[in-house]
């Protein structure tokens, strides 16, 4: 699954370490997040979506071709 996390917290103009701390996860998780090297808990997607106020259509991408 890709996304834009990267993209939207440099648009936010907030660290990794700002986002993992709004959302409760430790910097690794958004490091590997935005590597698209994780993919997340459907919570954990809710809770980033929030901090962007965006929709989890809009900050992850489902691409049925890639494999899981």
């Amino acid at each position: 699954m890709n996304n834009r996390i990267r993209e939207l917290r440099l648009r936010l103009d907030i660290t990794q370490d700002e986002l993992a701390r709004r959302v409760g996860v430790r910097r690794e998780t958004i490091v590997f997040l935005e590597k698209n090297k994780y993919n997340p808990s459907l919570r954990l997607a809710y809770d980033i979506s929030r901090v962007f106020g965006m929709a989890i259509e809009e900050v992850f991408i489902f691409d049925e071709n890639q494999s899981l």
